[in-house]
């Protein structure tokens, strides 16, 4: 499984090597700042001006404080390269179960969600892998409910989700309960298949991540970004038929 998300010739974790082989003149420019985007609570900070000599005029550049900001977030964190190799990725991950994945905390969902990465991302897709009556009784919103994997080949590759914008992201999260099982299980499902619709190492979707501790920890964090604002669990007790019949489905 490993082999679908990293490089086989290369080591387990590598270290931001786009950020290190920029140019200091390339940071500065208009058209590298529109790309990097803007982080929440971040300010530009323009260029200072200073006399050289007889008054002569000159621009000495210095990193706008949103691109430091970024880059001090990239630094703070084990920034593996996404699964086409082109970037490293964008959200910060923690450490989860399977080391093959890339785990994000619920907080990091909630900020994606309230849109403090909207500069970077296009579109972020979560797939709630859970079944249709856990899905229905409290769900993230926005989160659209795929727990077969025929579901998601439908919704993902049939009619893949490409940005308009080539310098932003489509970024998918997978959860499930607990993110112990389904959401990591269909999340290696997407890049099986993915893989194999393409020349290695090209991707429809590059970044994917899973959401630790699943519905269940995002729902006790933050209840305002689920609807209706409540958790089911896949055991409850009035749901035992439906449980059967999901589970015979899935395998």
């Amino acid at each position: 499984c490993q082999q679908l998300f990293r490089s086989p010739s290369g080591p387990g974790s590598v270290r931001r090597p786009v950020l290190k082989q920029r140019q200091p003149s390339d940071r500065d420019t208009p058209v590298k700042a529109k790309r990097q985007g803007t982080v929440a609570g971040s300010h530009d900070q323009e260029a200072s001006v200073k006399l050289v000599g007889d008054g002569e005029v000159c621009l000495e550049p210095s990193r706008s404080a949103q691109l430091e900001e970024m880059e001090n977030l990239l630094a703070s964190h084990d920034q593996e390269l996404i699964g086409d190799f082109s970037k490293p990725h964008l959200l910060p991950t923690v450490e989860g179960k399977d080391p093959a994945l890339k785990y994000i905390s619920p907080g990091m969902l909630a900020a994606v969600l309230t849109g403090h990465f909207s500069s970077f991302i296009e579109n972020s897709i979560i797939v709630d892998c859970r079944y249709p009556y856990e899905y229905e009784g409290g769900h993230i919103k926005g989160a659209v409910n795929l727990p077969l994997q025929q579901g998601v080949k439908e919704f993902l590759l049939e009619q893949p989700i490409m940005p308009l914008d080539t310098s932003k992201r489509v970024i998918i999260i997978f959860h499930c309960e607990f993110s112990v099982e389904r959401g990591p299980k269909m999340c290696k499902f997407l890049r099986e298949r993915d893989r194999s619709c393409h020349e290695y190492p090209q991707l429809y979707y590059p970044e994917l991540y899973v959401l630790k501790g699943g519905y269940r920890e995002f729902f006790f964090q933050f209840p305002n970004h689920c609807e209706p604002r409540d958790y089911r669990p896949m055991e409850h007790p009035a749901f035992k038929e439906e449980l059967r019949k999901f589970r015979g489905q899935s395998r």
